[in-house]
């Protein structure tokens, strides 16, 4: 997962406080990875097409590129939350009172394995105060909600630290505790005879994998591995070899520091043109292409 992460390129864009109280609601649009907390009192999560969610003090929550309202209850007619975070900046109140604070923020994935990760995410990821695991995330929220008051130097950006830690907490969370086919390839992780097989992938990606290999680190004949490997992750062994190499291959470019060559090279490729051919069938455009429009405009 960690290796999946970095690929990722998982950053913290903001942090926001909110204090709330009497009838109130605020519909929010997340671009990517919208992550709160709540910290006190309740509120009610909706989302079109599913029931509203009562959350508690300590709960908390992340909704992937899905439009979502919190609210006093579940029939408060809501407001854009961007209109009041746009007058208050990163904490603002809303309401009369303040029945309710949600700490919070939005969670971006710039990287090339975002788009994977985010298609395996539910609409809406909740951890709830007294579920199994829960615990781990004491530390952190008492942290976040500290740097907060604090007003102490960098106490913005040790919130959004905080947040990320929080997102792969979560992220942990659902991974452990999901049901298997919900997971799609992160149900792999559960597995320890695939597991083994993707950390071996993921620390040696200029390595062409093949079947035998794979079926011999998980201790399996070449057929039953390639079942399995399929069952959990979705995909063929060497299928999936061929992406994460094309996808280390894709951040190795964005960095904009090395030449298609180098990459090519760095990943076990003998030549140009076999380098460009792979790259092209996984993103459908050239390592050239791709890396001169993952560099900043200057």
């Amino acid at each position: 997962m960690s290796d999946v992460l970095a690929l990722s390129g998982l950053r913290a864009a903001c942090s926001v406080r909110l204090q709330a109280g009497g009838d109130w609601a605020l519909r929010f649009q997340p671009i990517e990875l919208k992550f709160n907390v709540v910290r006190r009192g309740e509120c009610w999560l909706r989302m079109q097409g599913a029931p509203a969610r009562l959350l508690r003090g300590g709960d908390c929550f992340v909704v992937t590129r899905t439009p979502f309202i919190l609210a006093s209850g579940p029939d408060v007619e809501a407001v854009n939350a961007s209109e009041v975070f746009s007058l208050s900046g990163a904490s603002a109140t809303f309401g009369m009172g303040d029945d309710v604070e949600l700490l919070g923020g939005s969670v971006c994935l710039v990287g090339p394995g975002a788009g994977e990760l985010l298609d395996v995410l539910p609409p809406a990821l909740i951890i709830h105060a007294e579920s199994r695991g829960a615990s781990s995330f004491g530390w952190l929220l008492d942290e976040l909600d500290r740097e907060w008051r604090s007003n102490q130097a960098g106490a913005y950006a040790m919130c959004n630290d905080l947040l990320r830690l929080i997102f792969v907490h979560a992220l942990r969370h659902h991974i452990t505790t999901a049901d298997v086919a919900d997971l799609d390839w992160l149900g792999g992780l559960r597995d320890p005879a695939i597991g083994e097989v993707l950390r071996a992938v993921h620390g040696a990606p200029e390595k062409p994998w093949r079947l035998a290999e794979m079926a011999d680190i998980a201790c399996m004949s070449r057929s039953s591995f390639a079942a399995l490997f399929r069952t959990r992750v979705g995909q063929a062994p060497v299928e999936y070899a061929t992406r994460w190499r094309m996808r280390v291959a894709a951040s190795r470019l964005r960095n904009g520091l090395d030449s298609v060559a180098t990459v090519a090279a760095s990943l076990g490729y003998l030549s140009d043109a076999a380098f460009g051919a792979a790259f092209r069938r996984v993103h459908g455009k050239s390592p050239g292409q791709y890396r001169r429009e993952s560099l900043p405009l200057s």
